[in-house]
């Protein structure tokens, strides 16, 4: 099962990033009769997060990166969220319905648990485990514009949980020339319950990590994609050496 809904790509890489991304497909089985939802709901941002698969690929190819990618629709379960979320297994999305999401019984939230979320959250576990170094953890993620009619001015956001240190070191990278609208936990934040990857699998492992959101108007094509991922490959880096330099001068101070 876990194959065929989490790809794991170099995993025998041991760079100093390791990229995720838990929304990267709409894909829903046949066995759900796609939720009851029809489009443009079905293939929306409520399903899943556009371009995020994409700059996720090319960002681990740039750092020959290892990268755990779910392959189902966060509208079957969210990888993001752990079982006993509430929108785990959402029943409305934004103002989206999902009918085959209601009246769900314990036994059928068990069975989305145990063939979708724990399988990701097992290969995620293993690759990092496998990883001889400590690696920073990078999620990639996606938004809408326009949400529930507000129309959102951020294009990039920088997320954390209780551990800021690679957020604060991309904000000091870019002071003074932002290309782009680049935010601290925006246009979502840990009291908005998206951060259980970074912080179940980075903060309690004591790992680097931050979580990318970046809106998908700048990911409508290949090219899109690719200048995004210029622009967060060079936050990423900045950040890997700014707490390089940092642990250097800390162990000389000690």
């Amino acid at each position: 099962m876990s194959e065929e809904i989490v790809d794991h790509i170099r995993n025998n890489s041991q760079a100093p990033v390791f990229f995720v991304c838990e929304h990267a497909s709409s894909f829903i089985p046949e066995c759900f009769n796609e939720l009851g939802l029809v489009d443009p709901a079905r293939s929306s941002h409520i399903a899943w997060d556009p371009g995020a698969e994409a700059v996720t690929r090319i960002l681990a190819d740039r750092f020959n990166a290892p990268a755990v990618i779910s392959r189902i629709s966060r509208l079957v379960y969210d990888c993001n969220r752990p079982p006993d979320a509430i929108d785990a297994v959402p029943q409305k999305s934004e103002i989206f319905e999902v009918p085959g999401n209601k009246n769900l019984s314990g036994a059928q939230i068990t069975n989305r648990v145990e063939n979708y979320y724990l399988p990701f959250k097992r290969t995620l576990e293993e690759a990092i485990e496998e990883h001889q170094v400590a690696p920073m953890l990078v999620t990639i993620h996606s938004f809408t514009p326009v949400y529930r009619g507000q129309k959102r001015d951020v294009e990039i956001g920088l997320l954390h949980d209780d551990d800021s240190r690679v957020v604060d070191a991309m904000l000091n990278s870019i002071a003074g020339y932002q290309e782009f609208n680049i935010r601290r936990n925006e246009p979502y934040g840990p009291s908005d319950g998206v951060t259980h990857t970074i912080r179940l699998h980075g903060v309690e492992k004591g790992l680097l990590n931050v979580m990318i959101e970046v809106r998908n108007d700048l990911l409508t094509c290949h090219k899109d994609c690719t200048s995004i991922a210029d622009t967060l490959e060079s936050l990423i880096s900045a950040a890997l050496g700014q707490l390089a330099k940092d642990k250097t001068t800390e162990a000389v101070v000690l």
